[in-house]
């Protein structure tokens, strides 16, 4: 069976020329030239034709196939559906920011974190994400946009501490200086709350930011949104949150969607800045996406208001994120439920 090449580290490929008994430069050239979204070995117009057919028999390179794009026509948000390996299907966004260029990518095909406001786990949990297919969401935006990528945001479908060997590998091969070379404090990682992950990830050092969906203050709450909850509880992940400032000196983001008669009343305000007000945490508050199959619906605007008005009377720092991507299926995992839904029909 063929190895999946793009996946490898040039430590990897580097020891693969040497016991191949090739020069080791040559691993250096391949990576190069996969890091650049090269769909065949005959492009490597720098490896003899011999070493080509050589790394054919041994490896494929991923490529993966555009089935949908969308551009809002409100803020220019665009939303791609690929075709990845073992025909299933990924999202990613690309958003356009005064900072730079953004790209949320997946993580995994499918969820099976649970949260019951978010179109990823509507068709449950298929399989994790390669490296290689995490990198050729990137690749292949910035080929087909003819853009260059600022900032990579782990977000989309899929839990990535959940496919967390992968993820690391995805990120040593975006942030090497031969390859794309997207600085680690240009990543973000989201994570639902697992918290043995979280410091498994802090003691990596990478000095990411991470992104902590936390989406209600209150036990009760968070865990009918989101079951993940039940095992770890908002205290033991606030701690969480804590211990990997504590280690990396990276501020964490909470992410904090306002939904209707859920998660904006007085005593959640209150308690939400009981854990975040002295402390370094950021707050990032966006009004919940609209997904056609669940029932959670945005917070009015004038309960947001109050709710926010507790949190600066707190003095908790915190952002109201523009909501991009309003006119398109730019939320996690709902262009590709409606292409399987369309698929089944």
């Amino acid at each position: 069976m063929k190895s999946d090449i793009k996946s490898m580290l040039l430590t990897e490929l580097e020891e693969y020329f040497e016991l191949a008994g090739e020069k080791k430069y040559r691993a250096g050239q391949v990576f190069s030239w996969l890091q650049r979204g090269v769909e065949s070995f005959d492009e490597m117009t720098n490896i003899s034709a011999g070493l080509r057919e050589k790394l054919n028999n041994d490896f494929f390179i991923s490529v993966p196939v555009l089935i949908e794009k969308q551009v809002s026509k409100a803020d220019g948000t665009k939303k791609f559906l690929w075709r990845v390996q073992n025909d299933d299907m990924v999202e990613c966004v690309l958003m356009k920011h005064p900072h730079g260029t953004t790209i949320c990518i997946s993580t995994q095909v499918g969820c099976r974190m649970g949260c019951i406001f978010c179109a990823s786990s509507l068709d449950g949990f298929k399989r994790n994400l390669a490296a290689s297919e995490m990198l050729d969401q990137v690749l292949f935006v910035i080929t087909e946009e003819k853009i260059a990528v600022n900032n990579v945001v782990l977000m989309g479908i899929g839990e990535p501490l959940d496919n967390f060997d992968n993820v690391m590998r995805f990120i040593k091969l975006i942030t090497h200086p031969s390859g794309l070379n997207i600085g680690a404090r240009h990543l973000t990682l989201s994570t639902c709350g697992l918290v043995e992950n979280i410091d498994r990830l802090a003691d990596y050092d990478v000095q990411l930011t991470l992104a902590i969906s936390l989406h209600a203050p209150d036990d009760d709450t968070r865990s009918k949104l989101m079951p993940v909850n039940r095992k770890t509880g908002v205290k033991n992940l606030m701690e969480a949150g804590a211990r990997y400032f504590a280690k990396t000196g990276r501020r964490v983001t909470y992410e904090y969607s306002l939904i209707d008669a859920v998660n904006v009343s007085a005593g959640q305000a209150e308690l939400l800045s009981s854990y975040l007000k002295g402390t370094s945490g950021h707050l990032n508050l966006l009004f919940l996406s609209n997904v056609k199959d669940r029932k959670l619906k945005p917070a009015a605007k004038n309960n947001a208001a109050d709710f926010m008005e507790i949190l600066t009377k707190n003095g908790v720092n915190f952002t109201l994120r523009k909501s991009l991507g309003s006119d398109i299926d730019a939320s996690c995992g709902q262009l590709r439920h409606r292409e399987l839904i369309k698929a089944k029909n």
